[in-house]
């Protein structure tokens, strides 16, 4: 393992300590109404409902905007893993509340879980990782990337 690598991975480092407030327990609610964009077209306009695609991505907003609350200016979080069982469907103009729970913080590494239901049913529930990371050196990394694929 590289030292940097090894850094990342040791919750104990100081450059991975969190802000005191980012601990488990903490939640936040998500509320949003199924619109037609979220919706999947490819079994016709009388079977729209809301595509698991668009709901991985209402999660990981609801997630993110969670931890933008106890990060510093400069941070931010991407994510990692999704672990999503979609449980019913939901019909377009639907409301719908994702809520999201810190459920394991390891230094950089947070574990959230989530739960999601329209106004009839249960739809979702699951985890999903994100790691807290810098965005300058996010930036440069990426940079590095692009200059390596040819994409300057």
């Amino acid at each position: 393992m590289g030292t940097e690598t090894a850094k990342l991975a040791d919750a104990t480092h100081p450059e991975n300590q969190m802000k005191a407030s980012l601990v488990a327990g903490e939640t936040a609610t998500s509320k949003l109404a199924v619109d037609r964009e979220r919706t999947i077209d490819f079994m016709g306009e009388k079977a729209r409902v809301y595509a698991t695609p668009m709901l991985v991505r209402d999660i990981e907003i609801a997630c993110r905007e969670l931890l933008l609350t106890h990060l510093d200016p400069g941070e931010d979080s991407v994510g990692t893993r999704i672990e999503l069982d979609h449980l019913a469907p939901t019909l377009m103009g639907m409301p719908v509340e994702i809520k999201v729970t810190i459920a394991e913080v390891k230094g950089r590494a947070i574990t959230l879980e989530f739960e999601g239901r329209d106004s009839v049913d249960p739809i979702c529930r699951g985890r999903h990782q994100r790691f807290i990371v810098d965005v300058k050196t996010t930036e440069e990394r990426l940079a590095a990337k692009a200059a390596k694929a040819g994409l300057e």
